[in-house]
């Protein structure tokens, strides 16, 4: 439909000028009509497509087991190499001084899992005897990268179970405060002695993962009895507790229990999970009745076809030889939400990228750039997701390629991801201090289940252009 708002911009207009010699400089009259132009009359269309195989390319990482009527079957595991700390208190203190060690699993208070909270769990903790290969995917085999007798720890735990803190981070020298629960394992106080005497034999195989992966591969975590729940990890450390003497003044000298992070799952190491997906049939229906379906993780992802020819031809014929700026281009995404057991929901974040780039886009972590990539939040109050930065898109191809759009130009992969955020300080006027959020990682969605069904028969294209006919 168009809706057309014409605005009267200029009338006659007479200005006469005169020199000191009487002449006339000059008299103008311009007319001009300028009209802007809404159109969202294209149509949208897409299927989907199975995506098993996801390449993990963050921290986070999911646990559990849960059935879902309406969903499936998911089971997750995790493996992971470390970020060592470059530098281990050694003053005053021997191997003998470790009293303990931890592996810390950090989950959010809120929304942290999917499932039964209190559905009791265990999970096995196995040393790795290998360094994990880069690239890795979602159906990585661990066989071969651990053995059995390799076990670490075995713990029981659930969402519940766990307690409560206040994590800190800085921000452009700012204090965040973000509360987690921490399912806390015990592991042998072995390992952290043994990381000790590696350090102080040689404390530059600490300097980078790499070469701290001679000494300590990395984890595989596996879910061993139970169902009922899946936990989003935010952030795995392994916490070393020690005791050191501590010469308070010249007549007093104390024991002090101490604490420190030893190492760390963090984006620059490898790290996987391993799901196992059995998707439930009233899914499998959808899909084969033509139904565009958003299924995560590891599940369903939706090829569309962008009609950016029609568009770009459309505005031409209209524009003809007239003036014209393109303001936006839209596209509008309603979504319906299927029932699940568990009240499972749409992805928070949708991708939507051009299909030929895709897999470079995952491969070098690359960042949205509004001419062949962008991302969309999800409207939970309105269900739906809207990507209102495509401007860029058409410009290039009129600009750049004469309006003519090849095959890769029309296909797109909506794929839903994970986007991490930085927030820091825009700086402080009269009128009180601003900030500025920035995107600093898109990957794979692996943080919880989530569906939706793209209701592409209702979705809207939306160009909108300003016209001037000067007369």
């Amino acid at each position: 439909m168009k809706q057309f708002f014409n605005v009267i911009l200029a009338a006659a207009a007479l200005l006469g000028l005169y020199a000191c010699t009487d002449e006339t400089i000059g008299v103008s009259i311009t007319d001009s009509v300028s009209s802007i132009i809404e159109d969202s009359s294209f149509v949208i269309t897409g299927h989907s497509v199975r995506n098993d195989r996801v390449q993990m390319r963050t921290s986070t990482k999911m646990l559990g087991s849960l059935q879902a009527d309406g969903y499936g079957s998911l089971t997750a595991e995790a493996v992971t190499m470390w970020m060592p700390v470059m530098n281990i208190d050694t003053t005053g203190i021997t191997a003998e001084s470790i009293d303990s060690c931890r592996l810390r699993l950090r989950i959010p208070y809120t929304k942290g899992y999917t499932g039964d909270s209190l559905a009791p769990m265990r999970l096995n903790v196995y040393r790795l005897n290998r360094s994990l290969p880069n690239p890795i995917y979602s159906d990585f085999d661990p066989a071969g990268y651990y053995d059995e007798a390799d076990l670490l720890a075995s713990e029981s735990y659930s969402p519940r179970s766990g307690w409560v803190e206040t994590s800190t981070s800085y921000v452009t020298g700012t204090l965040q405060y973000d509360t987690v629960r921490v399912v806390s394992v015990p592991m042998p106080v072995e390992l952290a002695k043994e990381l000790f005497n590696a350090y102080v034999e040689n404390p530059s195989r600490f300097s980078t993962p790499r070469s701290f992966a001679d000494i300590f591969p990395g984890i595989y975590i596996t879910n061993t009895y139970g169902s009922g729940h899946v936990i989003n990890i935010q952030a795995t450390d392994l916490n070393v507790y020690y005791h050191k003497h501590v010469v308070l003044n010249d007549t007093t000298e104390v024991d002090s229990a101490r604490c420190q992070t030893y190492l760390a799952s963090t984006p620059e190491v490898v790290s996987n999970n391993i799901i196992h997906f059995d998707i439930d049939d009233a899914i499998d229906d959808m899909v084969n009745n033509g139904d565009a379906m958003i299924v995560a993780p590891a599940g369903y992802e939706v090829r569309l076809h962008f009609p950016i020819q029609d568009i770009i031809d459309t505005y031409h014929a209209n524009i003809g030889n007239n003036q014209s700026v393109i303001n936006n281009l839209t596209l509008e995404l309603p979504v319906s939400v299927p029932y699940t057991e568990y009240n499972i929901q749409p992805p928070t974040y949708l991708l939507m990228v051009r299909t030929s780039d895709k897999d470079q886009f995952i491969n070098d972590d690359e960042l949205t750039d509004n001419e062949s990539s962008f991302y969309a939040v999800y409207d939970a109050v309105n269900k739906k997701y809207v990507f209102s930065g495509l401007r860029n898109y058409i410009l290039d191809i009129i600009n750049n390629q004469g309006g003519i759009a090849t095959d890769e130009d029309f296909d797109f992969t909506i794929t839903p991801v994970d986007v991490t955020t930085y927030t820091y300080s825009a700086g402080y006027s009269y009128y009180g201090s601003s900030s500025t959020t920035a995107v600093t990682k898109i990957s794979p969605m692996v943080s919880r289940p989530a569906i939706a069904r793209l209701l592409l028969d209702k979705a809207k294209v939306k160009i909108t252009y300003s016209k001037q006919i000067v007369d």
